[in-house]
């Protein structure tokens, strides 16, 4: 029986766990412990409460464990080193809610309606040190929706990760699947790396871009519960307040 450690946080991390644990008698393998942001992750430490399930403090005490199989993360807060990738003895692996390698790191919606791209995706990948660049292991693609907001673009990422999670977890377990370099797939996809800092400059708009370009930023960068896109006026900052017309 293989013994399976996860690494998460945030929604999409909560409602991954909670496929695993439906499958665990199903697929035959043991959840052994967890790993989380306790700060972000609310839902899902009530969760392993509730059945008991051990929380892990720190990577530290992750390294200390006997015979753990996989480890599966999905938004994790903290960077693994090589020694926390390399502590599973079968596969490390990442959910990355963006197509690989085109968007490595963060801000991945932001950017793909920036470029007016026409298809987005979901990866799951071999974890490596660098940023989002390990093997892949299965993926989905799919259309983007003519002028989506970037809300409907991570509400839609989130149904297919979910969707591949669930699709793949089998044979995840099993190790059955066709490791792909993300090296072999540059000649037919682009590839570009972007950080969590990148995003207050991506919502400085400029009045003197076409009306396209600012309705396509505001787009890209208007996502409630977080600040939101703003022009500079007299070396003053004016946040937009969005407002439905009726």
């Amino acid at each position: 029986m293989k013994e399976v450690v996860f690494l998460g946080s945030k929604s999409i991390g909560y409602e991954c766990f909670k496929i695993l644990i439906k499958n665990q008698k199903i697929l035959k393998f043991k959840i052994k412990a967890v790993l989380t942001n306790k700060k972000r992750s609310a839902e899902l430490l009530h969760f392993c409460n509730e059945n008991n399930i051990r929380v892990l403090n720190s990577l530290e005490e992750y390294l200390s464990l006997e015979n753990v199989d996989i480890a599966i993360s999905v938004q994790y807060h903290e960077i693994l080193k090589l020694k926390h990738i390399e502590k599973a003895k079968d596969i490390t692996i990442n959910l990355h809610m963006a197509p690989l390698p085109e968007y490595r790191g963060c801000n991945q919606f932001s950017y793909a309606i920036i470029n007016e791209d026409k298809e987005f995706g979901t990866t799951i990948h071999r974890l490596e040190e660098g940023i989002d660049s390990g093997q892949i292991l299965f993926e989905k693609r799919f259309p983007i929706k003519a002028n989506s907001w970037v809300s409907e673009l991570y509400d839609l990422t989130f149904q297919k990760s979910i969707e591949l999670f669930t699709q793949s977890l089998k044979k995840i377990i099993t190790g059955d699947y066709t490791l792909t370099s993300q090296e072999s797939l540059l000649s037919t996809r682009a590839c570009s790396i972007h950080y969590r800092s990148e995003i207050n400059s991506l919502k400085k708009l400029d009045l003197n871009w076409d009306i396209e370009t600012i309705s396509r930023y505001v787009r890209a960068t208007y996502m409630p519960g977080f600040p939101p896109p703003y022009i500079i006026l007299q070396e003053k900052k004016f946040f937009l307040e969005m407002e439905k017309v009726i």
